[in-house]
């Protein structure tokens, strides 16, 4: 590959780093390099992509977890479903096409903007300790949530946010957190099975995993100590969602 080529990976995968720590669909950066520019298939594109995706979560993690912001004992009824479903996705992302999943996609982004949009006070509100999780509503939703993170990871993140802060009345720091660390665990397993089927170019994956960890560092650290931190990752939501429409609908095919 051309020099240039590593550049637009190491600059697309701090971009992307960025937007999966604070809001999510990240991947939406980094697919597009690998499928658009450097022309890989749709899986090998899905398995590579998910070595930015480690490296990413491994350091919004840590920097979450050393500053306070990463909750793992209220988050375990919301961690163990979404891990249980990724796996399942990842198993159904060798054996399948995730093209019909992309046509889906686009219509639950249009959905989301709506959800975002009203009443954006529920976004920026503190983390309410006394809600006690609901089981038959949690296990269904975050299996779901697993689940479609495991076959093709784009928007997980921001379908997980708005189950956290909505549903779960976590506020967005703290619900990035545990959305960073379950991705980072599950990813884990999801690295596994696609280097198992031989799904992953790894050269070009640890190249953007260099751009992404940076990225992650930058969004975390940014999080976890400036105070206005929730407006602006809930602002960021919206623009990553309005983006993800507009590309999916056709739209900035100039761009990318």
């Amino acid at each position: 590959m051309d020099y240039y080529i590593y550049a637009i990976a190491i600059l697309g995968g701090l971009a992307a780093g960025f937007i999966n720590t604070l809001a999510g669909n990240g991947s939406a950066i980094t697919l597009t390099i690998l499928t658009e520019i450097i022309g890989l298939p749709g899986n090998l594109a899905n398995g590579t992509n998910r070595v930015g995706v480690l490296a990413n979560s491994a350091m919004a993690s840590w920097v979450f977890h050393k500053n306070g912001k990463l909750k793992l004992d209220r988050g375990l009824p919301y961690i163990i479903p979404t891990l249980i479903g990724a796996i399942v996705g990842v198993i159904a992302a060798v054996m399948i096409s995730n093209e019909q999943f992309k046509v889906i996609f686009r219509f639950l982004m249009i959905l989301m903007l709506v959800v975002i949009l009203v009443k954006p006070s529920r976004w920026l509100r503190d983390t309410d300790t006394s809600l006690k999780p609901n089981l038959w509503l949690v296990v269904p939703i975050f299996l779901a949530l697993g689940f479609y993170g495991g076959f093709i990871q784009m928007g997980m993140g921001i379908f997980f946010l708005a189950a956290m802060v909505l549903g779960a009345r976590f506020s967005i720091t703290e619900s990035n957190g545990i959305k960073v660390f379950v991705v980072l665990l599950y990813t884990f397993i999801v690295l596994a099975i696609f280097q198992w089927k031989g799904l992953i170019e790894w050269r070009i994956g640890l190249v953007l995993a260099v751009g992404q960890t940076i990225g992650a560092w930058l969004a975390a650290t940014f999080a976890s100590k400036y105070p206005k931190a929730d407006f602006y990752a809930y602002i960021l939501v919206v623009v990553v969602v309005i983006w993800a429409i507009i590309k999916m609908f056709g739209g900035f095919d100039f761009l990318f």
